[in-house]
């Protein structure tokens, strides 16, 4: 119990976050919340640096500790951390300010379970964790868009919670056991098997916004805060994609999951970026791009039964991913919502326009950017697990993503200024996410070669 415990110490430092914080915003204290909330995320981010390397499990196998739970807090805490700045820069002074800090913290505890899953029991409560909070925060603004976005969302996510434990009950009966380490068992029970990967495949696909489970992101986007909307594109995101990897890591080949996981990263990538194509809101632009990228974070899923990369190529894109998405977020809670604020942008406020450029740019998997590093390792791996016609849709689609992003990035240096700039450009707590966004992402692409040798 002492040796199992000692693997989750940074989980139970996030636990104890959540305690302190919730106490805190009970007092009536949300500043000692954001304080406590951001000092615990960092003090679990430090504890979780002597896992590296390890690849064991807990508590009879049902927790996992290997590269891909270790790096999901390696990159998630930290993420919370900018988020919740966010989200004090956008809500700092609101009713029920601390709560939204535990909520967050709440939903992070829920991606840390799902990443390190080792257990189809675990799967469920991470789903729960995480949308429980997530609900709670769409609706915050209380207002009739939230409140109607928050309903959609939490209506979806009963049916496809609903539909993902019926089908894990058909792996718990073909194996007798909850553990995903089982899973190899079903390999003469291919029927059972393709009945819990599909419900897996909806439950997991709906928190990661995956085509045809999307339907729920662009208006949770819109109707949420934008620091929330930006919270909820990166952390559950993540986190779902690491639980889907978790699971087909045992998975016998003959489902055929890698096709099935393939044909939803082509629809998830190209029905992305077109329908983002179209969008005059900036948040619902990002939300299907934030559905795009999922996409692509796909195919490393689909490497995974025979490419040594395939883990690799998750963890520097989810890092990628967190940073360039969180940013361009930060921006535009400093311009609005709307493509014309974005207008003269570069021209008014150089720093920050090139500052977008960047992020936008990363994220379409520009040279020598994070989000090209990311996608590099992704197209490889696809690569050598056999999908060359996959890698070939993908590159085609970070095509199509030019267009998408170039429509936020050509009003900033060839129209006129907008004087909505001016009114919210003064966010000192968004300057440092800012900064730490940009550094990552910059800092990604160029020393690759280090983080890939760390990550063994």
């Amino acid at each position: 119990m002492a040796d199992d415990l000692s693997y989750l110490i940074p989980e139970i430092t996030v636990l104890l976050t959540i305690v302190f914080a919730l106490v805190a915003e009970m007092l009536r204290r949300p500043r000692i919340a954001l304080v406590v909330t951001l000092i615990g995320l960092l003090l679990a981010t430090g504890l979780t640096l002597p896992l590296l390397g390890a690849d064991t499990t807990a508590f009879s196998g049902t927790y996992r500790i290997d590269a891909l739970s270790v790096w999901a807090k390696l990159i998630l805490l930290p993420a919370t951390a900018l988020s919740i700045l966010m989200a004090r820069s956008e809500l700092g002074g609101s009713d029920r300010e601390g709560t939204v800090y535990v909520l967050i913290c709440l939903a992070t505890m829920g991606a840390l379970v799902l990443a390190g899953a080792g257990d189809t029991m675990l799967l469920v409560l991470g789903i729960l964790l995480t949308g429980l909070s997530s609900f709670a925060l769409v609706a915050y603004p209380r207002n009739d868009t939230a409140t109607e976005a928050a309903m959609k969302f939490f209506v979806f996510a009963s049916v496809t919670g609903a539909i993902m434990i019926f089908g894990l009950s058909y792996w718990f009966g073909g194996t007798g056991s909850t553990l995903l380490s089982e899973l190899p068992r079903l390999e003469t029970k291919p029927v059972i098997a393709a009945v819990g990967l599909i419900a897996v495949i909806v439950g997991l696909g709906y928190k990661a916004s995956l085509v045809p489970f999307h339907f729920w992101a662009p208006d949770a986007y819109e109707g949420a805060p934008v620091s929330i909307a930006a919270y909820l594109s990166v952390i559950p995101k993540i986190g779902a994609i690491l639980a889907l990897a978790q699971v087909v890591r045992d998975l016998p080949i003959n489902t055929g999951w890698p096709e099935v996981i393939a044909v939803v990263a082509v629809l998830t990538m190209t029905y992305g970026y077109l329908a983002a194509l179209v969008q005059e809101n900036v948040v619902r632009l990002l939300a299907y791009s934030s559905i795009a990228q999922a996409g692509y974070f796909l195919l490393g899923i689909v490497a995974m039964a025979s490419s040594p990369i395939a883990i690799k190529s998750i963890i520097v894109f989810a890092a990628a991913y967190a940073a360039m998405n969180l940013g361009a977020f930060a921006i535009i809670m400093r311009t609005g919502q709307t493509l014309n604020k974005f207008s003269g942008v570069g021209r008014t406020h150089v720093v920050l326009g090139v500052v977008m450029a960047v992020f936008l740019l990363s994220l379409a998997g520009i040279p020598p950017l994070a989000g090209f590093v990311g996608k590099f390792l992704l197209f490889g791996a696809t690569m050598d697990a056999g999908f060359t016609w996959l890698a070939v849709i993908a590159i085609l689609n970070s095509v199509l993503s030019l267009a998408v992003y170039l429509r936020i990035v050509i009003p900033m240096y060839h129209e006129s200024a907008d004087d909505a700039v001016s009114a919210t450009a003064s966010m000192p707590l968004l300057t440092w996410v800012l900064g730490i966004s940009f550094t990552f992402t910059v800092g990604i692409g160029l020393a690759a070669q280090l983080l890939l040798e760390r990550l063994g």
